[in-house]
């Protein structure tokens, strides 16, 4: 019997005896290696036989697996571990069909040591290159096992191993088939599906995305946990994605979120999107902040507090696509967060969760703009203000109000990151007229943003916190002060009329709150440190002025608010003469501010909504009210021209300073009325400005080609001279000149045309012949009544 049976163990092929011989009696014993190095030589030199050998090991531990004889399993799958590393590339293909089966085979069995040994040879065999892609070769069922794997309720120990295994499964399932585009496509909807949340599944059972700061090292192999492979899958998986790749991972992570309600609390969320930013290639980071804003869209009908934490998710990886958006990606992502918050205005307006989730979208839109350059920074402000709704007086509902009110604060939380350099290019046109309309809006808490607007955005040397009060204290402050550059010179010139006119209409209105007048001082004082040079020490002066006017003469400010008006010009007119060094003026700011103290402390800083009764205007008390004419001489003495200064305010019924408790009308003010008197150097008055349809000319001058000549090569400082020694003769004239002499220079000088057009007429009467030299004399004496009045004494 025995003899039979050798005899027919020598009939077997080749092959299956070096198979047979590698498997002990004793399965304790282990892979017999000196048969396996003659089933390894014999392999590599008969490369045909390797699909049989692996078909033959394949069914000799398949039987095992069936009889529970787990030992020789485990041998089986050793040796064909062994021969898959010993096989050349260029057969590797003849074999591998023989061991995915073995693994798979592995993998449906019950026993978690198998499924374990199983998934190390699936990631061995993940690691070898091949040469030659295989076609027909799916990776469907391991997807599929891996995956259950990573969700295992197995108790104890075996529970975490079968895990881990899982894992390392999928990646070794991601490594083989992301690199070769003519093999399964992994990126299919139906193997991200079960990918992707098994890696978050394992993910969210560890407490390490609640820690603040982590360390991102590789750990040991031995002190690895299921969440941190998991998460080290799911970077690698990201880091492979191609741009048409990324939303299939991106949207399994927002379906998983969504059915295990895992928005709110957001940490998770959070932690989960920051490694997704961090992992994907660069320029595609951009794709994650627009398939999150677009499931923000499709939750538009969700609670406000799962929207408030997409939101805040948002705002905490925004940043980090910032770098990489350029162009039309840009206003792209500006848009959509401005259409939320639209949206959000028309969900509800008092309702508590709305406002959070609109404080999100403004985080989010701040945080994109804090790592943007300057010039877009720039265009985001812009594009922000046009879509801000203009405001109407009367017709404005809540939602108008809402809107305006967010966009603002959106548009300041965008100012707050960036940094001023040249205000002309902070300001320009189209940006500042609007934001100064809005400065005048209705609502008194509109008008406080757009000054908190301007603060942020003038300040260039960190002073607001020192000028947000107003004191008549400057010294004390330790302001940063720079000279003004020439662009800065030349935007104040040619756009300070407009942004001082509208902070003056700003103080008029009677809703004013004491916020809203101490942040027009903020605004004031910064521009006055900021552009401290003589021409707007000047303008900054007039228009001080014109507010102590309209503290004075308005009859629609309530009492307190007048009070407030005169604490902020006194603390103005301290800080232009400290600023402006000007000794005199500085000393007599001094003495206003200690006659004040003495007398009138309620017409000095801290702003109050409620006075004293007994508090007296300061209409009454002329002696502690600021004198312009004492001010102008301050400034002359000092080697300032305050001929601007002189003229008739722009701000207020042309109206100057208060002299004595009574107002002083201007007779000198070019252009203030209807008839323009000069007097030129021959002491000639020319009134045809104040005959219609009369059109004046130019005293004794012809128009011939030297005049044109000297008009066009004469320096503009030349010119800007004389006019202000005019002025200034003018106005010495008409304050010292008697009122027989004023008459004298104003009577009209067109007597001798009229004597000419007389004797013509007189040449062709025929009558006139005839009449006596007397009769002739009686007609040359004009009539009293007929005499011209001087037209200066007409009003």
């Amino acid at each position: 019997m025995f003899g039979c049976c050798g005899c027919c163990s020598a009939l077997r092929p080749r092959y299956k005896r070096f198979v047979d011989n590698i498997f002990p009696i004793n399965p304790q014993d282990g892979l017999v290696k000196l048969n396996m190095e003659k089933l390894t030589f014999y392999s590599l030199s008969s490369p045909e036989k390797l699909d049989r050998i692996g078909e033959y090991l394949f069914q000799k531990a398949a039987r095992d697996i069936y009889r529970r004889r787990y030992g020789f399993v485990i041998i089986a799958m050793e040796a064909m571990d062994q021969l898959l590393v010993a096989c050349h590339a260029q057969t590797l293909n003849l074999f591998v069909e023989s061991f995915l089966k073995m693994v798979q085979k592995l993998l449906e069995s019950t026993e978690p040591q198998l499924q374990i040994l199983a998934t190390q040879s699936f990631v061995r065999f993940a690691n070898i290159e091949e040469d030659t892609p295989s076609y027909h070769r799916r990776y469907d069922f391991f997807v599929s096992k891996f995956s259950a794997m990573c969700h295992s309720n197995e108790y104890g120990e075996a529970r975490d191993k079968i895990r881990l295994a899982g894992i390392r499964g999928l990646q070794a399932v991601v490594r083989k088939t992301v690199s070769d585009d003519l093999v399964e496509n992994i990126w299919e909807p139906v193997h991200m599906d079960k990918i992707v949340p098994s890696l978050l599944y394992n993910m969210q059972d560890s407490a390490f995305y609640l820690k603040e700061s982590y360390n991102t090292d590789i750990a040991p192999e031995d002190q690895i946990d299921s969440p941190l492979l998991a998460e080290t899958c799911m970077r690698e998986l990201v880091g492979r994605a191609s741009f048409g790749h990324i939303r299939a991972v991106l949207k399994p992570v927002l379906r998983h979120f969504d059915l295990h309600k895992l928005w709110v609390p957001n940490q998770f969320a959070i932690h989960i999107f920051r490694v997704i930013m961090l992992s994907i290639q660069a320029q595609y980071s951009y794709t994650v902040v627009e398939t999150l804003m677009a499931h923000l869209d499709e939750n538009s009908k969700s609670s406000p507090t799962i929207r408030t934490s997409i939101a805040d998710v948002l705002s905490k990886i925004i940043a980090i696509a910032a770098g990489e958006s350029v162009g039309p990606s840009v206003l792209e992502i500006i848009n959509s967060l401005l259409s939320h918050l639209r949206d959000s205005v028309r969900h509800g307006i008092n309702q508590k969760d709305e406002k959070q989730y609109q404080e999100a979208l403004i985080n989010a839109l701040g945080e994109f703009a804090n790592h943007l350059p300057d010039y877009q920074k720039i265009e985001i402000m812009m594009f922000i203000m046009s879509k801000i709704p203009f405001p109407l007086v009367d017709n404005n509902t809540p939602a108008d109000n809402l809107l305006q009110s967010i966009l603002l604060k959106s548009l300041l939380k965008v100012g707050t990151k960036y940094q001023t350099i040249h205000l002309n290019s902070t300001f320009p046109v189209s940006f500042l007229e609007p934001l100064l309309r809005m400065s005048l809006a209705p609502d008194p808490d509109m008008r406080l943003l757009v000054q908190k607007i301007l603060h942020t955005l003038i300040d260039r040397h960190s002073n607001l916190e020192q000028l947000i009060k107003p004191t008549v204290n400057s010294a004390a402050l330790a302001l940063t002060l720079e000279t003004s550059s020439r662009p800065d010179l030349i935007f104040i010139n040619k756009h300070g009329a407009m942004i001082y006119d509208a902070l003056y209409t700003s103080l008029q209105m009677n809703t004013n709150t004491i916020e809203n007048i101490e942040a027009i001082y903020t605004t004031l004082a910064l521009l006055c440190v900021e552009l401290a040079s003589a021409e707007t020490i000047i303008d900054l002066l007039q228009l001080v002025l014109g507010i102590q006017n309209l503290a004075l003469t308005s009859a629609d400010l309530p009492t307190p608010q007048k009070f407030n008006l005169h604490a902020i010009v006194a603390s103005l007119f301290v800080l232009i003469s400290t600023i402006a060094n000007i000794t005199p003026l500085s000393e007599y700011a001094s003495k206003i501010v200690k006659a004040r103290k003495k007398e009138a402390p309620h017409l000095l800083p801290d702003l109050l909504s409620i006075y004293p009764p007994k508090a007296e205007l300061a209409n009454k008390l002329p002696h502690l009210v600021i004198d312009q004419m004492a001010v102008c001489e301050y400034l002359k003495s000092s080697g300032f021209d305050s001929t601007r200064l002189m003229q008739t305010s722009p701000y207020g019924a042309g109206r100057l300073g208060v002299t004595s408790g009574t107002h002083r009308h201007s007779w000198v003010e070019t252009g203030a009325r209807g008839s323009i008197i000069e007097i030129p150097a021959t002491q000639e008055v020319d009134s045809a400005s104040s005959s219609p349809g009369v059109q004046k000319k130019l005293p004794e001058e012809e128009l011939t080609f030297e005049s044109m000549k000297r008009v066009l090569t004469e320096p503009p400082e030349i010119r800007k001279e004389a006019e202000a020694e005019k002025r200034e003769q003018l106005s010495h004239i008409f304050h010292t000149a008697t009122f027989e002499e004023l008459k004298c220079r104003t009577q009209p000088k067109h007597d001798l045309l009229q004597n000419k057009l007389n004797e013509i007429f007189k040449s062709l009467s025929t009558s006139e012949v005839h009449q006596s030299p007397l009769q002739l004399d009686k007609k040359h004496s004009v009539p009293v009544y007929e005499q011209n009045f001087p037209e200066l004494f007409l009003y």
